[in-house]
Order: structure tokens, then sequence, then C-alpha cells
């Protein structure tokens, strides 16, 4: 399944670099440089990565120099939706400083599903249109080629414009300028509850909903926050899906997950990924899914209409 957008054609605003590196001393070897290289260049440099190699960089780096900030993502959750708007953010608080701004972005892959995976490369292909246009800046990938299986690795490269080598940056050979290609979705997971609603039922999707999510321990605010969401996502279905659509919702490994299934088409990517502009009305349904959610997958084309699944995880036992 591909997407309906093709993409970036002149990412002008944004030079999306990808390294590749294996174990700790190659890790430190390449973003070191590209620190050193950006504060003698008077940049600022923002750097977003795991905590491990947080740890490792403040120990490396002599003194705290301001032109470099950390930045803690760990209350942006799990889903990559909420990357983009965080670092649109932060680059335009520090644009009015007058700097030119680098940053330093690595997700920690550790204990990743197949969903939230297929998410992080949608991610990193949707970074290029995100910040078309936007004041220029540098982004620095960096990717342990340990621990990311090969394929995914392919992937990845595809998404970046640019490398680093040895001899400094370099136009990637394997970037392609083409649809978004998904995976498919994961089956289903038997035995799912299904429910077919239409106009004057979104109370009948929220008792589904509460049917399937109380057994399991979700209660309270969170399973208020969950019911604001599918609310929201089976409106959407009524109002602009062909006025009804189809509920499933299964328990897998930890997570409530609920499908919403519609013959509508989603036809911008970035929606519910853009903070909403205050004096805007539209996108802001999507966007606060996104923040309840702790992951959401949409497949939209016309051949196939729109799945949404919408991903919560449930109280430990």
């Amino acid at each position: 399944m591909t997407t309906e957008t093709t993409g970036v054609t002149d990412p002008a605003g944004l030079r999306h670099e990808l390294y590749t590196y294996s174990g700790e001393e190659q890790f430190l070897a390449g973003v070191r440089s590209f620190i050193d290289d950006a504060l003698a260049s008077g940049e600022i440099v923002l750097i977003s990565v795991p905590e491990d190699r947080e740890r490792m960089l403040r120990e490396e780096l002599p003194g705290t120099d301001p032109g470099v900030v950390f930045m803690d993502t760990s209350a942006l959750g799990r889903n990559p939706a909420r990357l983009i708007p965080a670092w649109q953010r932060w680059i335009s608080e520090r644009a009015g400083e007058g700097r030119p701004v680098r940053g330093i972005g690595e997700t920690d892959w550790n204990g990743r599903g197949s969903a939230e995976i297929e998410e992080l490369r949608y991610h990193e292909w949707l970074l290029n249109l995100a910040f078309t246009g936007s004041p220029a800046w540098w982004l620095l990938c960096p990717y342990d080629t340990g621990t990311i299986d090969p394929e995914t690795m392919r992937a990845i490269s595809r998404c970046h414009p640019y490398t680093m080598a040895d001899d400094g940056p370099r136009l990637s050979p394997d970037y392609v300028k083409e649809p978004f290609s998904w995976a498919d979705l994961e089956p289903a997971c038997d035995p799912y509850e299904e429910f077919a609603y239409a106009r004057g039922d979104l109370a009948a999707v929220r008792e589904k909903v509460i049917g399937c999510a109380a057994p399991y321990g979700l209660t309270g605010d969170r399973l208020r926050e969950t019911l604001v969401a599918v609310t929201e996502v089976a409106g959407n279905s009524i109002a602009h899906g062909g006025g009804h659509g189809t509920l499933r919702t299964w328990v897998q490994q930890g997570t409530l997950v609920c499908e919403f299934r519609d013959a509508g088409v989603m036809s911008d990517p970035m929606i519910g990924r853009m903070a909403p502009s205050p004096r805007s009305l539209r996108g802001r349904g999507m966007w606060l899914v996104h923040q309840i959610c702790d992951l959401v997958q949409v497949r939209s084309t016309p051949e196939t209409g729109t799945i949404i699944r919408l991903h919560i995880t449930l109280p430990q036992p």
C-alpha cells in the first residue's frame, strides 16, 4: 500500500542525514565530529537521543557549552507521530536566537513491536515533507546497525537524502523520491469484536470499547481519554467516510486495539502530526487522537478506503 503523496521534491528546509554506526566508539566518533563542526560554525545543536547515549555524550563533551542543548523526549511516549511537532517547536524556539540550528535525533528501538517500527520508518519519510520550505536546519539521524535488522535499515536509508561518510556528508545513493510503501497491517487478533456503526451510534461505539477494555483494568481518566479518541475517529467516519463504518476491538500483548474502517480517503499524510494553528478549526481531531493514543496507524487509499488503528497500553496486571 502506498500513500497518495510522493513526498518532498526539494527538501530545501531540512538537510536530513543518516549516520550508520556500530557500537559506542563509532557512535561517539561520528556524533562528536558533527557537534564540534556545528559549534565551530557558531551553530546551536539540539540533541535528542536515548538515555544511555545522552550519558555518554555528557561525559564526552567538555564543560556545558550553551550551544549544546539536550532534549528529553520521554514525555512524548512511544508514538512517533509526536516527534515532528516536537522538533518544529524546538526549532522555532531556537531559531529566534538568530543562530543556525542542527539536530541529532536517535530513537530507542529496544522493545519496539513491528507496528511501532513501521511508524518510525514512516516518521523518517515524513520529516522530508514536514520541513519543506522551513528555515534551514540540519538533522543527523544515528542508527546502530548492530541493533536494527538489515531490511529495516535498507528501508530507513531510502528516507534520507544525505548520508555521513568518512570524508563528510554526501548525497545518499539509496534515497528515493517515491510514495511511501507500507507493510501490510498485521491481521486482527482472534477473537475480536466487530460492530457496524452509523449516524446516531457513537454512544454504542463507546459502549463496545468499554466492554472490551474494562475487564483488563482500563478505567478512570485513561478510559475517558480513550473514549474521546474513539468518538473522534468514529465521528470522522460518519462525517467524511460515507456516513458509516466498522469498529473492531481486540486485546493483544497488553494493548487494546480499536480499528475503524470506512470508505473515506485521508489525502493529507501530515494530518494530526502538525500542531494546529490557534486560528484553525481543521486538523484538531486527529491531533488530539495522536496525543491520547500510544500508537496510531493510518492506512488510506482510494481503493481500500481508510483504516485507523488506535493502540492503548493497558494497565499492568
